[in-house]
């Protein structure tokens, strides 16, 4: 089988199109056929070598696929040949192995999909994981009714304004360029703020009169978090899900304290609080499986690269320019 092979970090062109054994399944396995590949921020740590829970190289990377079921070893009682999944590396000990053209698993750690669903989307759903989890599973009864979104119109910022939406919460996005800004509006937001063209905390106080949303959503970090505590209403949470911008630096509880007076709140999300859970991450996947399946959330496709160019495909996931999902195929 054709695959991406890593065998020394660095940059994209580490990413080598090999040729490599067509694994076989034994028992309690299936053989996965691979229709598209989705590209996550996950693999690009992997690849540069800065990952915490790196795996041992040389290893082929890639934590998302869409697939078929081509065979199945003894004692299989649950898919089928012929099956439609979703594989998430989420559920397995090294998170890897989804860059090829196949990919051998334990059943019961695939995601059967239900007949007709887009394929190409259902390559797409870990960063609705990501979403549906700071939603849920990360608020712990925390209620709101609005949201700011920052990075609205990237990968999970745009399943975070979908699944919020959804939910019918007034959601505020925050992006780049008037580009961006239609693109978020396009999946749901009901306002969006450009941060090029202004001050992102007077323009959340100018949409909500002056109050401040629950809730807001950061993946980026670095010396511009702790701003927003600015836009947070007198009971808001701040969380923060990434450090595309590098740690966050200020000081936080001073901001928390600045008047007016509010009752706010911090916390840091990590999909890795999740390892030693499996329950709740089979949960949230059935769950955005129903939801990917009745229409309720749609993964929007940026664009579609041959598996062939992963290096290429990883310099345009980093240029900043991808608005919802890009996936590879094989």
């Amino acid at each position: 089988m054709k695959a991406i092979q890593i065998t020394e970090t660095g940059g994209p062109d580490v990413l080598k199109y090999v040729e490599l054994p067509t694994p076989r399944p034994g028992p309690g396995e299936v053989l996965v056929k691979a229709h598209a590949i989705g590209v996550c921020m996950p693999e690009t740590l992997v690849r540069k070598g800065t990952y915490g829970w790196m795996p041992p190289l040389p290893l082929i990377p890639g934590i998302e696929m869409s697939g078929t079921v081509v065979e199945a070893g003894s004692g299989v009682t649950r898919l089928r040949t012929g099956q439609n999944v979703f594989v998430c590396a989420r559920e397995f000990r090294e998170r890897g192995g989804c860059y090829a053209e196949y990919l051998v698993a334990r059943e019961e750690l695939l995601y059967a999909l239900p007949d007709g669903i887009d394929l190409d989307q259902a390559a797409g759903l870990a960063n609705y994981q990501v979403a549906w989890h700071l939603l849920n599973s990360a608020l712990k009864g925390f209620q709101y009714d609005s949201a700011l979104v920052i990075a609205a119109a990237g990968g999970v910022g745009t399943a975070l304004v979908q699944l919020a939406r959804a939910a019918g919460k007034r959601v505020i996005g925050v992006v780049s360029s008037d580009e961006r800004a239609a693109f978020a509006r396009a999946q749901g937001a009901d306002e969006v703020i450009d941060r090029k063209r202004g001050n992102v905390v007077d323009q959340v106080k100018r949409l909500t009169n002056g109050r401040g949303v629950d809730l807001v959503l950061d993946m980026a970090g670095g010396a511009n978090m702790t701003a927003y505590f600015e836009c947070l209403d007198r009971f808001g949470l701040l969380m923060l899900y990434g450090r595309l911008e590098g740690p966050p630096t200020g000081n936080i509880a001073a901001a928390i304290g600045r008047p007016p007076w509010r009752s706010a709140a911090f916390r840091q999300f990590t999909m890795h609080t999740l390892d030693d859970w499996p329950e709740l991450r089979a949960r949230c996947t059935h769950e955005l499986i129903r939801l990917l399946a009745n229409g309720t959330i749609k993964v929007p496709i940026y664009e579609r690269i041959p598996l062939a160019e992963a290096a290429r495909a990883h310099r345009v996931f980093e240029s900043g320019r991808v608005m919802g999902k890009l996936i590879m195929k094989p």
